[in-house]
């Protein structure tokens, strides 16, 4: 069975969180894992298990289950790649934290309105959060729930006065995990720290640059799920999301197109307009298929 375990990081800690992130490392003082069960929860954590990071919670200092329905500002879902392991090399500037586990990064959720788990999830980062970080586990998979207020569309008209609405004004909506997407991101891209984007060519941190499927991954067989010719470097700087939504697309010479979905709005089109003509880096023969597929079922060319 595949375990979780919580570590709660404090705001002060938001530049160790940004460095381990980049690193794909997270670590502890020696003495933060010697109080109670928090050193046989870490020596539990196998390859495949996950560690969820959450940041930015409200004060831990209530009575148990007082943070059922509270938020975080940012969680973080990565799965173990390495498990327990002592190492000084410099990562941290505060401290060593030579108790270590490495990590690649599956989802990492930050949006202005806030995120919650699951009433057990959340308890496992208050009491982390009352143990010094320490990693508290909890079995089961998580499930990241991002809070977004019901509006009807902006439309033309007064702003004053109030609006007419039956029902809860939050709406829920829950990320998958994908269990095969860590594998075929360290198989393509390794441990890169800086990843180029195949779209815009930008040079950023790996954490913002996904391993994306050219052909759907909700359209591809389980074969083409698992070709690494099938996934591009694309950066969150919105190259992802003109991609996967058919506003560009790459043409048999491998040149990026924008198509006429961009012509939405004239500040789409001109954002596409900046990406086209521009040469697919590390472009490969055997991506060609997948680049077909997209144009004609998603760009809706050819």
């Amino acid at each position: 069975m595949q375990n979780t375990a919580y570590v709660y990081v404090p705001t002060p800690s938001k530049t160790n969180l940004e460095v381990g992130l980049e690193r794909g490392l997270w670590g502890w003082r020696s003495a933060t894992l010697d109080r109670a069960e928090a050193r046989r929860a870490v020596r539990s954590l196998t390859p495949g298990d996950l560690l969820v990071l959450g940041h930015k919670g409200p004060n831990s200092r209530v009575a148990p289950g007082g943070w059922e329905g509270a938020s975080l500002r940012r969680v973080v879902i990565g799965e173990v790649t390495r498990p327990l392991f002592a190492a000084h090399e410099p990562v941290w500037a505060d401290d060593d934290y030579p108790e270590r586990i490495a990590m690649d990064v599956l989802e990492d959720v930050s949006p202005a309105e806030g995120i919650t788990l699951g009433a057990a999830a959340m308890e496992a980062l208050r009491l982390s959060a009352n143990k010094q970080g320490a990693a508290v586990l909890e079995p089961g998979f998580v499930e990241v729930t991002r809070f977004v207020e019901s509006l009807p569309p902006v439309m033309s008209g007064s702003d004053t006065g109030s609006i007419s609405h039956d029902g809860e004004t939050n709406a829920a909506t829950v990320a998958l995990r994908r269990r095969e997407q860590a594998k075929m991101r360290r198989a393509r891209f390794g441990n890169a720290t800086r990843l180029t984007c195949a779209i815009c060519g930008l040079v950023l941190p790996a954490r913002f640059v996904r391993a994306a499927h050219i052909k759907r991954r909700s359209a591809a067989s389980q074969v083409e799920r698992l070709m690494l010719a099938n996934i591009i470097p694309a950066c969150l700087m919105g190259c992802d999301e003109l991609f996967e939504h058919g506003h560009i697309y790459v043409d048999p010479a491998g040149t990026i197109k924008a198509s006429p979905k961009a012509q939405e709005t004239a500040d789409l089109a001109a954002v596409a307009a900046r990406l086209a003509e521009r040469p697919v880096s590390g472009l490969t023969a055997e991506q060609e298929p997948f680049f077909s597929w997209h144009r004609r079922h998603v760009a809706r060319q050819d």
